[in-house]
């Protein structure tokens, strides 16, 4: 549970920090990795939490 949590408070920080950058970024190639990095973490912070809410409902 412990390691569950430090890894929703890493991807938490990962994407504050990719959504901060967004507006600096001017080269498309790099903000459209930027994009795709920050869909995929927002995904692992919702599979994250249900796997958090599983875990406390057990």
């Amino acid at each position: 549970m412990m390691e569950i949590h430090e890894l929703l408070n890493f991807k938490t920080i990962c994407t504050a920090k990719a959504k901060a950058m967004d507006g600096l970024v001017t080269d498309r190639e790099l903000k459209q990795l930027m994009q795709l990095d920050l869909q995929q973490s927002m995904q692992a912070l919702n599979n994250l939490q249900a796997l958090l809410t599983r875990a406390h409902a057990q």
